[in-house]
């Protein structure tokens, strides 16, 4: 579910990598390595769960440790289940709640998880030295439920729903929606938004047919549009 992120991200559109206007995101210069960490601590946390969560899975799929069944039960009870907000019986009586955040830790295996933490840092770093840590965890956490409330809404899958990816495509909702204001209040055409919206449309058209209608786009739109919306109130802070 992160291909098209990692696509967009490599293009050279203004929307993402150098936005000049008022409202716009500061892009100061790449400070050394342990100075950058710091600033970023939310972020990385993020990342290294993510990792942390799938390399202990991929260590059982090959007999490392643990039992092969590790990945069964972590999408078992991480994944999300839309069933379970109907008449599914859970696993335990937190489930049908956790699930709305845990499903975002989990990935389908190795290049799913580098493809989703690529895109991940790229975008999460754009959003972090904008607003800071506590705005970009705010952020990062509506796109979540905003991803799995699109996925309730609109999808009839009986299969667990699990990636980054809501919250990948919030990350990119809210730069869109940051730009599209920046434009209109400065009374520029919005031409790069719209292209950025018309690829991610693209992209989940024909990553829909490649992967033979094995994709949760409705996680992609919650995600994207509960991003955009984070964007109208959790603003750049005062300096």
């Amino acid at each position: 579910m992160g291909w098209p992120f990692l696509i967009l991200t490599s293009l050279p559109l203004e929307l993402l990598t150098s936005p000049a206007h008022p409202v716009g995101m500061k892009r100061p210069a790449f400070p050394p390595l342990l100075a950058w960490v710091a600033p970023h601590g939310v972020l990385i946390a993020i990342i290294v769960i993510c990792v942390g969560i799938e390399l202990t899975l991929q260590g059982a799929d090959f007999g490392l440790w643990g039992s092969s069944r590790w990945r069964g039960l972590a999408y078992q009870n991480g994944g999300f289940w839309r069933g379970l907000l109907d008449n599914w019986r859970p696993n335990y009586a937190a489930q049908p709640v956790v699930m709305f955040a845990s499903y975002g830790f989990l990935h389908g295996g190795a290049t799913h998880l580098l493809v989703n933490m690529i895109t991940l840092a790229s975008l999460g770093r754009l959003v972090v030295e904008r607003v800071g840590q506590a705005r970009f965890a705010v952020i990062y956490a509506l796109s979540l439920l905003g991803g799995a409330a699109g996925f309730t809404v609109l999808s009839p899958a009986v299969q667990p729903m699990v990636g980054a990816s809501g919250a990948l495509f919030g990350l990119a909702g809210v730069l869109t929606g940051w730009e599209y204001t920046a434009r209109r209040m400065a009374r520029e055409g919005i031409s790069p938004v719209l292209r950025v919206v018309g690829l991610l449309i693209l992209l989940n058209l024909v990553m829909y047919w490649a992967m033979d209608g094995h994709l949760a786009w409705e996680t992609h739109l919650g995600g994207f549009l509960a991003g955009w919306a984070a964007g109208w109130w959790v603003r750049q802070p005062a300096r």
